[in-house]
């Protein structure tokens, strides 16, 4: 007969054992490390709710199905610089790449002074087809995703005395998927997309820098430098300084989709740096390689310098 968990005094292990069965029935859900806490960036009900698959799982750090969106918090060590960086993991708008382009990223910058914000964005965006062209971001914007990012951004700004931060020193930085959310939300922060829920809503969602690492969606087509339509029509001169890096070896988000991004700023005039190797594909993050292109927090580091946002 199947024993029962609600039977007592029978045995501490037979207690062990339907804890551990209940446990493997819920799916894991990303947690940060020890010290950290997720705050979930919407008081009440979330905007647009959209359907996902499933429950919300972490699986070898990959996040899927968000539904809750979270920001984490990772203050800087040692020295504070006064800057701060909402962090965008890529992932497709499938999934979120936590670890490699989230957690990580943020140790890098909170041990460079810096106060790093992981945001836990809404994913996937419907349709779940990867390979389809009708994805949101494709022809419209991702609505879901960039309500999370300008939330983000004015929260972060409602926190600057709390924080230590200026806020005139708030940027971002995303991967792939979230280095297209990086130029949506340099490009779109006059346009709310969400009813103000409070005061933090009163804050400006604009970046003061933007960075995007093998950003993807912002080329139309292969061998072409013409800019997604959803971002072109609205770079103008406020669009915040911009840092570029991609590899010609990147089958997954071309060289393309940084250098039209690139042509664009440089038509509005503004300030953008961008570096292209030759090789070292796609979704590295910060994990050293004997390849040139594993430097490039170096060269993050020293571009922040130069546009006053970091002391060299």
């Amino acid at each position: 007969m199947k024993p029962s968990c609600a039977v007592a005094p029978a045995a501490l292990l037979l207690a062990s054992v339907c804890q551990g069965t209940a446990r493997n029935a819920e799916p894991a859900v990303w947690q940060p490390s020890p010290g950290h806490a997720q705050i979930p960036i919407w008081p009440g009900i979330v905007p647009d709710v959209q359907s996902v698959p499933g429950l919300e799982t972490q699986t070898q750090g990959a996040v899927t199905n968000v539904t809750r969106p979270t920001m984490t918090v990772y203050a800087p060590n040692g020295k504070n610089a006064g800057a701060a960086v909402v962090v965008f993991p890529g992932g497709g708008f499938q999934m979120l790449a936590i670890d490699l382009e989230g957690t990580e990223v943020c140790d890098w910058l909170a041990s460079r002074g810096v106060t790093c914000v992981l945001l836990k964005y809404r994913v996937p965006s419907a349709p779940y087809v990867w390979q389809c062209d009708c994805r949101p971001h494709n022809r419209s914007i991702s609505t879901p995703s960039l309500e999370d990012a300008q939330r983000t951004l004015r929260l972060v700004r409602s926190h600057a005395a709390e924080w230590r931060i200026d806020p005139h020193k708030v940027g971002v930085l995303g991967f792939s998927a979230g280095g297209y959310l990086v130029a949506e939300v340099s490009t779109r922060f006059k346009t709310r997309l969400y009813a103000p829920v409070d005061a933090a809503d009163q804050e400006s969602s604009r970046p003061d820098f933007a960075i995007a690492i093998y950003p993807g969606h912002l080329a139309v087509a292969e061998n072409s430098i013409a800019l997604n339509p959803n971002i072109k029509g609205h770079i103008t001169s406020q669009t915040p300084p911009t840092f570029l890096l991609q590899n010609e070896d990147d089958h997954v988000d071309r060289i393309e989709d940084a250098l039209s991004y690139y042509m664009g700023l440089k038509a509005a005039n503004v300030p953008a740096e961008l570096h292209a190797y030759a090789q070292g594909g796609h979704a590295f993050g910060l994990r050293p390689s004997t390849l040139p292109v594993s430097g490039w927090p170096r060269l993050v580091e020293k571009w922040l310098g130069t546009i006053g946002m970091l002391s060299e």
